[in-house]
């Protein structure tokens, strides 16, 4: 069964009415129809504060993690880059506007590090995962990295808020070996 290979922004057919409004998040036939057809074994959540940055995030192989991203609560830039070196598209990235508003889902598929900007005051984050998070399987590349050339939209005088982990992530260029050993097998 083939899987999705680019990512996919998912905009659902929204009901509104004088209640409110209803919509599918997640029907497995509907993402089936549309190629996604990996299982969802893992649902996390984040919370975060406007100025955080998250990632570039990614589980390599046998344990690579496509996902089902959505938001909430708030808004957030969300970001998508191929690392699969035998990918025609390696090294690049694409952004998408993930929003309670929009209320817009995005697929990423597990060849692709993720990472995300809060633009909002405060945003929650929803990840439906293909894969259980594998700790030793866990890769992070710097949200930075000059081979991406990710445009940001960083504002001056708003400080960017990082994990530990994010701060001290690894350069493609020191991941570049293990990421041709692991998607060449």
């Amino acid at each position: 069964m083939m899987n999705l290979s680019t990512p996919l922004l998912i905009k659902p057919r929204l009901f509104k009415d004088n209640r409110g409004h209803f919509f599918e998040k997640y029907k497995q036939s509907s993402f089936k129809s549309l190629g996604i057809n990996e299982p969802i074994v893992q649902f996390n959540e984040s919370r975060s504060t406007k100025g955080t940055l998250r990632g570039l995030h990614f589980q390599i192989p046998p344990h690579s993690q496509s996902k089902i991203v959505s938001v909430c609560y708030g808004e957030i830039l969300d970001v998508v880059v191929d690392i699969n070196p035998l990918s025609s598209t390696f090294k690049t990235w694409k952004k998408f506007n993930l929003s309670a508003e929009n209320k817009h889902s995005l697929y990423i598929p597990g060849h692709y590090a993720h990472g995300f900007l809060v633009l909002s005051d405060e945003a929650v984050v929803q990840y439906m995962c293909s894969h259980e998070y594998s700790p030793e399987s866990e890769r992070g590349i710097m949200w930075n990295e000059k081979e991406f050339g990710i445009e940001w939209p960083i504002q001056e005088g708003s400080p960017l808020q990082f994990s530990e982990k994010d701060e001290n992530a690894s350069s493609l260029l020191n991941l570049q070996d293990e990421l041709i050993r692991v998607f060449h097998k």
